[in-house]
């Protein structure tokens, strides 16, 4: 039998230790957000429903995306024991520059619809951990502002070719101008994809208000609040704008872009230049041959062609071919710092996060950015404890498998043979 006693005082008292309450609303949610997803919940709870899906959507039936999140769960990681690793160095030389961590921010539209802070927000968060921002060209924040948000950092700038070509030309030597040393030329975007969660919402830049909206406003007075209350959208290229993001788009972007256009950017550009949007190994190679420094394995966050190739999936075949002669990169699915680690791990240079910057800007402006970029932190840093890794040059391809569920009709009919 267990003997029993009444509860001493002295001892309950010792377990009586309350926590100091955080009166800052803000702090709290973010202190309480564990992971990337977390935030996205928040975000969610906070932000209206346009510009939510617009972040959170992809194209026709989001299959590239759900495909591409489901690639890095299906990684199986392969530790090493008796390996100590009590401290690890995340930090890598990426594109002629240094940064703390091997992932930067990547480019994003309309940045200020999802949090008024926008770009600026990103730019300085991205300046205070000691990685690379990147500026859209269909950004809300101007390319000299984004430079006084992040006065000392390193910053990249993504060009789409329009047709008007010299709005691309003279953004591109603005950029220089404001020492942006890496330019990443997008080739995906012929055209705008299908985002049916925008032509379902309505979604119209600027905003409009509508019976939906309205209602929908309501639980987030804050939001308008801040749209109503600070300067109006300043984009890094389009004069003017309205109606919907695939109308802007189609009327800016040329589907006519070629090789003879990436010659001509070579020649304006005087820092890095990065294709991204890279979809084949056979296109791989010949952005390789043509001269450029680097290359984006993407397909867009899934937004443009459904169905498209899994960036990761493609990864071990493109750095076998080329990963010798130009940095090698990749985007789209990254939910969880291990995601980068495995991509490092199989031979990615660096990797670049979108909607994870983006549902904690939504989060939390300033704050929610600097919280998604300590969580990505902590977990890269967990991961590579847990491998038996002090560094990321010591991790290699035998620390992860791919379990594919996706295997095409033609090697499954080989392997029956």
């Amino acid at each position: 039998m267990v003997q029993r006693q009444l509860p001493n005082p002295t001892e309950l008292l010792e377990l009586m230790k309350f926590k100091k309450p955080e009166l800052d609303g803000r702090k709290r949610r973010l202190d309480a957000a564990l992971t990337i997803h977390d935030l996205r919940l928040i975000a969610k709870r906070r932000t209206p429903k346009a510009p939510f899906d617009y972040t959170d959507g992809a194209a026709e039936g989001e299959l590239s995306l759900a495909r591409a999140r489901q690639a890095f769960e299906d990684v199986e990681f392969h530790p090493g024991v008796l390996r100590p690793a009590a401290e690890v160095d995340t930090s890598c030389e990426i594109l002629g520059g240094p940064s703390a961590l091997p992932f930067g921010i990547a480019p994003t539209g309309f940045t200020r619809l999802m949090q008024t802070e926008g770009e600026s927000a990103g730019a300085a968060a991205a300046g205070a951990a000691g990685i690379p921002f990147t500026l859209s060209t269909l950004g809300t924040t101007s390319i000299e502002n984004v430079r006084a948000a992040n006065p000392h950092g390193r910053l990249w700038f993504q060009l789409y070719v329009m047709r008007d070509r010299e709005i691309s030309y003279g953004l591109a030597t603005r950029a220089a101008e404001a020492g942006f040393d890496t330019l990443m030329f997008t080739v995906d975007t012929p055209i705008s994809g299908a985002r049916l969660r925008d032509k379902r919402n309505g979604f119209s830049i600027p905003p409009q208000l509508t019976l939906s909206t309205i209602i929908d406003a309501l639980p987030r007075p804050w939001w308008w609040f801040d749209f109503l209350t600070t300067p109006k959208l300043e984009f890094a290229s389009l004069s003017s704008t309205g109606g919907t993001v695939a109308e802007m788009l189609n009327a800016a972007m040329d589907p006519t872009i070629s090789y003879d256009d990436l010659a001509v950017i070579r020649e304006l550009w005087p820092g890095k230049l990065v294709v991204k949007g890279v979809q084949t190994v056979d296109d791989a190679k010949r952005l390789v041959d043509s001269g450029v420094d680097g290359i984006v394995l993407s397909n867009h966050g899934g937004r443009q062609l459904d169905r498209a190739p899994i960036p990761f999936h493609l990864l071990p075949n493109v750095v076998r071919e080329v990963g010798s002669d130009a940095t090698v990169m990749l985007d789209t699915g990254i939910m969880n710092g291990a995601d980068v680690v495995a991509s490092v791990a199989l031979g990615a240079k660096f990797a670049l996060v979108g909607r994870a910057y983006l549902y904690g800007l939504m989060a939390g402006g300033r704050a929610g950015v600097d919280r998604a970029i300590a969580i990505l932190r902590s977990e890269i840093e967990r991961t590579m404890t847990l491998l038996g890794v002090s560094s990321l040059a010591e991790l290699e391809p035998g620390h992860v498998t791919q379990l594919r569920r996706l295997v095409p009709v033609a090697a499954e009919a080989a392997s029956v043979r």
